[in-house]
């Protein structure tokens, strides 16, 4: 079921390189039709137009849930142990919280940051695409509707300013999840468990893995959130970040970056901090 999915003024659209195919309805809606899409992706022909990334928004705009799973790779809770990061190591349950979707900006949106202490963080994001309830992970990925770019911004000294301390409100400031630039359907990846991700701060490597190397993958992460309570198409899944943060190079962001996020087969996110 081959699509890229993507959002122009409001509108769905699919996305193939600059050109786009108009749906003539809402991004959400379009989620809710995946056999069309994958239809009209195999039968699209001459572009309705050319678009910039920054005239693109979020593709999923208004999700019921986002989740979001912290230290969920091994370099980064190593890191993040060594600034003693909440005291922090790799537990039998996950970490997982939340991330409001108020937060969700576009692939060019600036990022507006408030403080000294705020952060990036690369992600493989996942977005479901049925209603799923208690399945086991074998059904997992058959749930997914596709897979896009996201940066989990954080306010780290948010983060820490309440005992004990709470992520949420932190990683949910205005902006504070860029995503996009489209949401790929998994079968246009050549293997959606092994994607080079990476991100770089005015051109400068800072974070580069693989999302193999998730302590806990994609299927395990949706059947165990499937197991608390219900996902529902269009719910975003955040799968966490690799080593590289700011935090622990002591590099917080500033005023001027510019945050070039990328994951192999899914495109480039470039936001600039303000």
């Amino acid at each position: 079921m081959s699509f890229r999915l993507a959002s122009r003024a409001g509108q769905a659209v699919l996305l193939d390189g600059e050109n786009y195919w108009a749906l003539g309805i809402a991004p959400m809606e379009a989620l809710g039709r995946l056999d069309d899409l994958h239809r009209q992706w195999a039968s699209r022909d001459t572009p309705d137009g050319q678009v910039s990334p920054s005239e693109l928004g979020p593709p999923v705009p208004d999700p019921k849930q986002v989740f979001a799973y912290g230290l969920n790779y091994r370099d980064h809770i190593e890191e993040m142990d060594e600034v003693d990061y909440l005291g922090r190591t790799s537990n039998e349950a996950p970490v997982v919280f939340t991330k409001f979707p108020n937060c969700l900006v576009g692939p060019a949106a600036p990022v507006k940051l408030v403080g000294d202490h705020c952060d990036y963080e690369c992600e493989l994001v996942v977005a479901i695409g049925a209603e799923t309830r208690n399945i086991d992970e074998t059904q997992a990925w058959d749930r997914v509707a596709g897979l896009m770019i996201g940066q989990d911004i954080s306010d780290r000294a948010l983060q820490v300013a309440a005992t004990p301390p709470q992520f949420n409100l932190g990683k949910s400031r205005e902006s504070f999840g860029p995503t996009g630039p489209a949401l790929v359907s998994p079968d246009l990846v050549d293997n959606p468990d092994d994607l080079a991700i990476s991100c770089r701060i005015n051109g400068e490597l800072r974070q580069n893995s693989r999302t193999s190397y998730l302590i806990r993958p994609v299927a395990e992460i949706v059947a165990y959130l499937s197991s608390i309570l219900t996902l529902h198409p269009g719910d975003l899944i955040f799968t966490g970040t690799p080593g590289g943060v700011g935090q622990a190079l002591g590099l917080y962001l500033k005023p001027g970056d510019v945050i070039l996020s990328e994951i192999e087969g899914l495109g480039t996110l470039e936001n600039t901090c303000v």
